[in-house]
């Protein structure tokens, strides 16, 4: 059927020129008409660049002539100087040099294994031959050193850059190799941004397949920070199974998609544990975070069940998908990070 949700599907299918992600997420699309097998669309473009907007424009034409029961298409491509990107609409962020695809890994609330999830993930598409870089955006708590097993602090290169430190095939950063042990980070928000955005633009992440980012929990300064420094790929949101967790789920997902970053799936930890004798016991519930993808109409990554080796593997510093990669708690991890690969195309 020929209406505005299927303009906007085709739509989706255009990327800007340059970047992975579509024209749609990138809030460039202002209006779509339909009318009686007629097709109307304007775009808002903030490049000034001729080439550019001759692309995006047949590339629009194309895909909605190839929709059925379309007999006239317009498209109306307008150029000039917009706002901010993100929740406005202009024209896409600089990426990171040499990293092709930015990821968010997020939760509405702490204490749902978020960091945990997220050096496994990473370690995982290590693992699967990827080049992965992780940033630990949670400035107040920084866990990565101590789930990656890194205590250093980060080479400064030629070009006045941090150099990550790396291990397990993983390049890191995080607030903690710039620390001393225990000291706290007692900061006003201006610091949250500036560091960052520092820790963005100022460090040699090289060629990297995929830059996973651990935030903290929430939708503060940290968060939109990210979303409005670089273009991110999409956003991965960790959730327990029970409703207190899944209600503060709803907050994360409505904050990506108020600033334009694609939902890429949500992940259910702590999902249940099995005794020593087989039986299963779902101490937090069950199948919410499932039930609340369904509902957002966003793709269900998978559950990872609790596991001892899960939290053995953080603690000591070697993730479980590193010490013991072919195991049931690692092949979950791998699930999820296959899962989100097939997202992301």
């Amino acid at each position: 059927m020929l209406n505005e949700e299927a303009v906007k599907a085709a739509l989706q299918t255009i990327k800007y020129p340059g970047y992975s992600r579509d024209i749609v997420s990138f809030g460039l699309v202002k209006m779509i008409a339909v009318n009686q097998g007629a097709v109307a669309v304007s775009l808002q473009l903030t490049t000034p660049a001729p080439e550019i907007a001759a692309q995006i424009k047949a590339e629009c034409e194309r895909a909605l002539r190839g929709l059925p029961g379309v007999e006239h298409v317009h498209v109306d491509v307008k150029a000039g100087a917009a706002a901010a990107p993100g929740a406005t609409g202009a024209a896409p962020k600089p990426g990171v040099p040499g990293v092709k695809r930015i990821v968010a890994i997020a939760s509405g609330k702490g204490g749902v294994g978020k960091s945990t999830v997220s050096v496994n993930l990473a370690c995982a598409l290590a693992r699967l031959g990827h080049e992965v870089g992780l940033l630990d955006c949670d400035i107040y708590g920084p866990s990565i050193p101590l789930m990656m097993g890194v205590n250093q602090r980060p080479m400064i290169s030629p070009e006045e850059k941090l150099v990550p430190p790396m291990n397990h095939g993983v390049k890191l950063m995080s607030m903690g190799f710039l620390l001393n042990d225990d000291q706290p980070v007692i900061w006003r928000g201006p610091m949250i941004v500036k560091t960052i955005q520092q820790f963005v633009s100022h460090v040699e992440w090289g060629a990297l397949d995929f830059l996973l980012v651990d935030l903290p929990p929430g939708t503060g300064d940290a968060q939109l920070t990210l979303c409005q420094t670089v273009p991110l790929d999409g956003g991965v949101i960790v959730t327990t199974p029970q409703e207190a967790s899944l209600g503060i789920v709803r907050k994360g997902v409505a904050m990506f998609q108020k600033l334009n970053v694609p939902i890429l799936g949500l992940v259910e930890n702590m999902s249940y544990f099995t005794t020593p004798n087989g039986e299963r016991v779902e101490i937090f519930g069950h199948g919410g975070g499932r039930a609340e993808a369904a509902r957002q109409k966003a793709p269900f990554l998978g559950e990872i069940p609790l596991f001892t080796e899960i939290r053995i593997g953080g603690d000591q510093g070697v993730p479980v998908t590193v010490s013991a990669p072919d195991s049931a708690p690692a092949r979950t991890f791998t699930e999820v990070a296959a899962a989100l690969v097939k997202q992301l195309g």
